[in-house]
């Protein structure tokens, strides 16, 4: 079977395809590294002796492009290169390869010594008289000639796709490969497969090109010029399982026809018409009947259910045995398995429409007992509406949620509408699809599905709903002013007959005007929430009242952090304690967490995450995971909140829940900068920045405040206070209303250092008049702070002991430390020597339980000025040191590739333990998710112990 040649790209390609086939070269190889290291090691400079190195993979690993890296790092070393490449034409002519192989070389081989020189001009059909090739003495020759050429300079032979080599010239080489010795000539064979051919099958080296592990597949997919997000890359994730050719494919396929992954529904993703082309002229030579067995495997969603089907189908046993022998499948009693991705893709695709929706009925058949798959199969078998086919989809929506997910579910729903006749039964199933996506963070997919039923209905209860997702959706991505354009007029519509719907849209308004911190958008909703007060009917009944509460807490609190501060708090406290589910549990924590009550936030929305079913459902949960880091933040518990940003950032890189994206980077990026780790602290910030193109004021404030921290670490303070003084206007105004105020001692500890004490001064009176509302305890603390450290040098100390005096502010341990170190070192200053001691040690207490290194060293500097001895305490152990064992096995597993439910099954877990375990490794491995495990396990060069019982 002509086919995979060259990394698996079909014959006829351009080199550029091949060099691209394999992974992106201007992003270099992807998860390659231990691959390519090995190689390396054989070319860096001119060996010292000979070597022989089988590199094996199936079609599509990438062992083209490795081998051409290996080329180039020995030209550069000055070796000579000789290169061929196998062909399947030629594979039953005697020395045809060593014939393209020597061909730069064929001038010496006269110097050969007689019989060698005669055998192997004959064997190349070069010698003048026609000779019959002596297989010995030709093996010989080349060993002789590789010898010879080594002698002035090393030598690099690589043989690719040497599964197509010919016989005679595989037997010359491994004649010469196994007597190769002090010579330097380095002798490479990429081979398609898991098994060297024929001669070098017997103790020669090989290196086995597995699939890419999920983190590093991820990686190369988010490289391509045009990636798939969402749903589609996570499609494209599973269907190519790790082939990087597949993932590249997939992805271009996608980028030419995004609608493919919406259509296709239970078939295999596509590939470009070009390499399907390719497969299936090569496919077509098959019989006719192996060809209908492939298409059923292919159209299968399954390897078990592809076994079922054509056990179903009435095809003879021996049906797949062409195929099998090809190396295109893997059969076994009970399964079915293509060896590519590629090949199932091709199988599927090149079949006309009436041969898939055939296959796909066949299928459907073997999966009696199971509605759900059997749905998906018989919808991929229709082009028209049916209802009947979209009654079983929608019926089985829920079933599908419980099994595989709410973006699956969501899908569902979505093909059900398109089979659907009636037009508003069309849009109803669209609504359904939308609320089942949004909270799976794919706002684009939420927004289109909204849009759509914008234009099939003039209902008003589905185009108000549509009309609210489609809000929402902008939110998620960032769109803030259009979101509030969308969400109020929503809100103050569903008010005359869906009062709860009617809070609920303006509590997600008060979301998008908190972070967009326009004063403009803030407005609109406060005016939309009086009129509210002012309607009768915006009363729902008694059952309704709980939820009622919260979304206005959240409303009041989001809008307004310092009004009416001591009502609402009362009303907090009541909230705290009704029955409430997650979504408005999460708005009563994220309240709390606004006005200052940091420890009852934390236990609320930790106690909202806890009734979330759905784990994916986080990412999207910015009312859950966003005020719970920064509550945690606040608290002090910063390795908590180091494992909620991690845990949000992975979730939200499937999606396109951006805002909860950049607000995990800001809390990872706060927490290193005052850590000591600045470099790494600003490319988190950087990466925030990134992902919020409309610049909202929460973004903007927060980066400054982390930008202005990390400044402070480094002891750069009017870089410091450049950054920190951007969080007010010259008259005093907040850049954000809320959380500019939590940067006013930072702000005024960077002034006093770089000298601009009466610049500060003037600036903080200003701030102290503009302040809307009453001051919380710990706005309270931090301005007498602030007040502190720009008084003048010979003052009181009346503000430091005020601030102290109230015990309430030990709620806040990193602002609370930095109070005491800042009068510590003004009692120090005063000659107050004794009476600076305790408050000194007692920040340094509490920087060494934050690891906040650079703080630690100014307070034990601090401390030996006052005559104390301060021991070195360290503060960060090695990197796998930090876990439990438990938690090195879980990461290791990880880096590998494995999902939280395959290491659960592996270590006798529960996948929600095993997730439990990596969110909290990594903040201790000081890497913001799953993601950089990989590069981590592999440059710590240590793998945790293995558990009892694996």
């Amino acid at each position: 079977m002509q086919g995979f040649s060259q990394c698996g790209e079909i014959q006829g390609w351009s080199q550029n395809d091949v060099t691209s086939a394999g992974q992106p070269s201007r992003h270099g190889l992807v998860g390659r590294n231990a691959e390519l290291a090995r190689l390396r090691a054989l070319v860096d400079s001119v060996p010292d002796k000979s070597s022989v190195l089988v590199v094996l993979g199936e079609a599509g690993m990438g062992k083209t492009v490795l081998v051409a890296e290996v080329a180039k790092w020995a030209h550069d070393a000055g070796m000579r290169v000789l290169t061929v490449t196998g062909r399947e034409p030629e594979s039953n002519l005697a020395f045809a390869g060593l014939h393209r192989l020597l061909r730069p070389v064929v001038a010496q081989i006269p110097g050969l010594p007689g019989r060698q020189a005669n055998a192997l001009l004959g064997a190349l059909g070069l010698a003048p008289d026609p000779v019959t090739p002596d297989r010995l003495m030709t093996g010989m020759a080349v060993l002789t000639l590789l010898s010879d050429l080594s002698a002035a300079s090393g030598v690099l032979v690589i043989v690719d796709d040497a599964h197509w080599m010919d016989r005679g010239s595989l037997d010359a080489l491994a004649f010469a490969g196994h007597r190769l010795d002090t010579e330097s000539v380095v002798l490479l064979l990429a081979v398609r497969g898991s098994a060297p051919p024929a001669g070098f099958d017997r103790g020669l080296p090989e290196l086995h090109l597995r699939p890419l592990a999920a983190p590093e597949a991820g990686r190369l997919l988010d490289q391509q010029p045009q990636p798939p997000r969402a749903r589609a890359r996570g499609q494209v994730l599973a269907q190519a399982a790790g082939n990087p050719m597949a993932l590249i494919e997939m992805a271009r396929a996608i980028a030419a026809d995004p609608d493919s992954v919406r259509r296709l529904g239970a078939g295999p993703l596509p590939l470009t018409d070009r390499l399907t082309a390719g497969i299936a002229a090569q496919l077509a030579t098959l019989p006719a009947t192996t060809q209908h067995a492939l298409l059923l495997a292919a159209a299968a969603d399954s390897a078990d259910l592809a076994a079922a089907a054509i056990g179903t189908s009435g095809l003879e046993p021996g049906v797949l045995v062409p195929a099998e022998q090809l190396g295109l499948i893997k059969v076994d009693t009970s399964a079915v398995t293509f060896t590519n991705p590629l090949v199932r893709s091709a199988a599927y695709h090149s079949a006309p429409f009436d041969r898939r929706a055939g296959a796909h009925r066949d299928v459907a058949a073997a999966l009696y007992g199971q509605p759900d798959r059997q749905a998906w199969h018989l919808a991929a078998a229709v082009l028209n509406p049916d209802e009947h086919v979209a009654s079983l989809l929608a019926a089985t929506a829920s079933q599908v949620q419980r099994r595989y997910g709410a973006s699956s579910a969501a899908q569902t729903l979505e093909r059900a509408a398109e089979l659907s006749p009636d037009l508003d039964m069309r849009a109803q199933r669209l609504v359904s699809a939308a609320m089942v996506a949004a909270p799976t963070g794919q706002t684009e997919w939420v927004h289109d599905l909204a849009v759509r039923v914008l234009v099939l209905t003039r209902e008003p209860d589905l185009r108000l709903f549509a009309r609210q997702l489609a809000g929402r959706a902008l939110a998620w991505s960032n769109q803030h002013a259009d979101a509030l354009l969308a969400l109020i007029p929503v809100a103050r519509e569903a008010a005359g007959f869906d009062p709860l719907g009617a809070w609920d849209a303006l509590a997600f308004a008060a979301s998008v005007a908190y972070k967009s911190g326009e004063p403009e958008g803030v407005q609109a909703v406060r005016e939309t929430l009086a009129l509210f007060n002012d309607i009768a009917q915006l009363a729902p009944d008694q059952a309704q009242q709980p939820a009622m509460e919260a979304l206005r807490l959240w409303i009041r609190a989001s809008t307004g952090p310092y009004r009416d501060r001591t009502e609402i708090v009362t009303r907090l406290d009541q909230s705290a304690h009704a029955p409430l589910d997650e979504h408005y549990l999460s708005r009563v924590g994220a309240a709390a967490w606004i006005f200052d009550r940091s420890d009852l936030a934390v236990r609320l929305l930790e106690a909202a995450r806890s009734l979330l079913s759905e784990p994916a459902v986080r990412a999207a949960s910015g009312g859950s995971l966003s005020p719970l880091g920064w509550a945690c933040v606040d608290a002090g518990r910063w390795d908590e909140a180091l494992a909620i940003a991690a845990e949000a950032d992975d979730l939200a890189a499937g999606g396109q829940a951006d805002m909860v994206s950049a607000s995990a980077d800001l809390i990872t990026g706060t927490i290193l900068a005052v850590r000591g780790e600045g470099d790494a602290a600003r490319a988190r910030i950087s990466r925030a920045l990134a992902s919020d193109p409309e610049e909202s004021r929460l973004v903007t404030a927060r980066a400054r405040h982390a930008l202005g921290l990390a400044a402070l670490a480094d002891g750069d303070y009017l870089m410091a206070y450049g950054q920190l003084r951007q969080l007010f206007t010259d008259d005093g105004a907040a850049w954000h209303y809320h959380v500019s105020y939590l940067g006013v001692a930072d702000l005024a500890a960077a002034a006093a250092r770089a000298e601009r004490r009466t610049e500060a001064r003037t600036l903080l009176e200003r701030i102290q008049a503009r302040i809307d509302g009453t001051l919380s305890p710990r706005l309270d603390q931090l301005l007498d702070r602030a007040w502190g450290l720009l008084a003048d040098p010979g003052s009181l100390d009346t503000y430091f002991e005020k601030a102290l005096s109230d015990l309430v502010g030990d709620l806040w341990p990193w602002e609370r430390a930095q109070l005491h170190l800042d009068y510590g070192e003004w009692l120090r200053r005063h000659r107050r020597i004794n009476d600076a001691k305790p408050v000194l040690i007692a920040a340094l207490e509490a920087f060494r339980a934050l690891h906040a290194r650079p703080w630690v060293q100014r307070a034990e500097a601090e401390l030996r000025a006052c005559g104390v001895a301060v021991p070195d305490v360290p503060i960060t152990p090695d990197v796998l040191g930090r876990l439990t064992s438990q938690q090195r096995q879980i990461v290791y597993l990880a880096a590998q590739g494995r999902t939280n439910r395959e290491i659960a099954d592996r270590l006798f877990l529960s996948p929600r333990t095993v997730a439990s375990h990596l969110y909290r490794s990594y903040p201790k491995l000081g890497i913001s998710g799953r993601r950089q495990l990989y590069d981590l396990i592999a440059r710590a060069g240590q793998e945790p112990e293995a558990q009892p019982g694996n």
